[in-house]
Parts: C-alpha cells; structure tokens; sequence
C-alpha cells in the first residue's frame, strides 16, 4: 500500500449539473464530444477523398449502436457473465455502468463492415482506415471520462504524479491510468493523423487500421500492468482480462500490416 504527501487529490464530483430528475455527467459529455469529433474528422477524410461527406450522417448511427453495443456486450461476456448469467434482464442497462474497449472495437468492425457493404459500397478497410483516426482521439475523451468518474483506477504507487482518488475511499495514491491513455490514444491519432495527409499509406487497404490496431492493443496490454483488475475473478489470472482480448488484436494487426496491398494496382 502507497500513500504519499505529494500525490493528487482527486475529488471530483462526476456530475456536471442537475436538472430535477435529469442529470448531465462527465462520462456521458466525454461520449458526445468523441462522437462529435468523430463526425467531424471522418466527414473531412470523405470530403479529401472524394465521397459524399453526407454518407457520414448514416455511418454515425450505424458505428453508435455498433460502439454501445459491442463494448456493452463485451462487458458482460468477458468481465461479468458469472451475475449477468442469473440476471439478464439487466445485460442491456447500459446506464448502471460496464463498457469494454475491446467489445466496442468489434461492434465498431462489425458496423462498418454493414455499412461499408450495404451503403458506401466500398471496401470495408477503405473506411476503417479513415475511421481508425477518428477512435483513436475518440478515446481520448473517454478515458477522460473514466478520470472524471474515478473509474478504471491505477495499481498503487509512490511517484510524485499518483492520484488519491476519494471516491474509493481508501487514501491510496495510484497511477492516474485514465491519463496515460488518454496521452497515448491522442499521441496516436497525431501520428495516424500524419500517416494518413503526409505518406501514401492510406492506399494500402487496411494497413493504417492494421497499424492502429498493433499499437493501441500493445500499448493496452502494457499499461494493464499498472491498473486494478475490473473483476474479481482476474485476480487469478498470469495475464488479466483485458491483457488476454489484446493478444490475438495486435496479432491481427501485425498481420493486416504486413499483408496490405496498394489498392491502385489493378487486379
């Protein structure tokens, strides 16, 4: 156990303001903002290339229900199936809370793969290669989000830069995990951001999605070490949950990388 005289305190109410029974959170204005400049980024990408920016619009509700959906789905089948099992009423009450990364990483694929087949007729890499950008600083508002909640903690600590967060009560100081991922994903989508205006890369069908994907899950199965397990049951484990979904998704990355193809040659 840590505790130090230089960490943070970090006592932040999670509610903005309150209106009567409505209540406007942190979490829940992280979300708009991610898909706001989501909506933003990629209709610039459709406009550079050439499509309708407009598709954008329609895009927008199919990667919404996909994202909800497949992070809330994740949840329960990676993270919580031992209650969820007896309770099932409740797998679908995504406002008590439980949203996994990995689950919305599937749900986004899966609802760009629909759209990408049955409106934008293209191939579904051409568009998870703009779309990757826009998720990568999507998740830099959301893991801003889970700091305002004094959620998904850090592992204790004794660095001058630990975070007491009041809401657990235990006046332990811990890494401020929120934060090295909200720094990484928006380093990252500078980088992918570069990649896309400056090199030719995005000719190569799938190769920036391959390349988001290999370093976002590196980088998630790394700085799994210095957080708290979400679940009891992970205690357990050699390697957490979240560490174990993160190992066949840089793999699968590594892979698109390297087998990527420039979509100019003719066939």
């Amino acid at each position: 156990m840590y505790s130090s005289l230089a960490a943070i305190v970090w006592d932040v109410d999670p509610e903005i303001f309150s209106l009567g029974p409505l209540s406007v959170r942190w979490y829940g204005l992280s979300w708009v903002l991610a898909f706001v400049s989501s909506i933003y980024l990629v209709k610039s990408f459709f406009k550079k290339d050439g499509v309708n920016p407009e598709l954008v619009d329609s895009a927008f509700m199919y990667v919404f229900i996909g994202t909800v959906l497949g992070a809330r789905l994740g949840h329960v089948f990676f993270y919580g199936w031992e209650y969820y099992s007896k309770h099932p009423g409740e797998i679908l009450a995504i406002w008590q809370g439980g949203l996994a990364s990995h689950g919305a990483a599937v749900g986004i694929i899966l609802s760009v793969w629909l759209f990408s087949k049955y409106v934008l007729k293209k191939h579904m890499f051409w568009m998870l290669d703009r779309v990757v950008i826009a998720v990568a600083i999507a998740g830099t508002f959301i893991r801003l989000g889970n700091l305002m909640n004094s959620e998904i903690v850090g592992s204790p600590t004794d660095l001058p830069w630990g975070f007491i967060f009041v809401a657990l009560n235990d006046g332990i100081a811990r890494h401020p995990s929120q934060i090295y991922e909200a720094l990484f994903s928006t380093l990252l989508f500078g980088a992918l951001l570069i990649l896309y205006h400056k090199t030719e890369i995005k000719y190569y069908r799938g190769r920036l999605f391959g390349l988001f994907m290999a370093l976002l899950f590196t980088f998630r199965f790394l700085v799994e070490f210095l957080k708290e397990n979400q679940e009891a049951f992970e205690d357990q484990l050699v390697l957490n949950m979240g560490q174990i979904l993160s190992i066949p998704l840089v793999i699968a990355g590594l892979v698109l990388v390297y087998l990527a193809q420039d979509e100019r040659i003719k066939k």
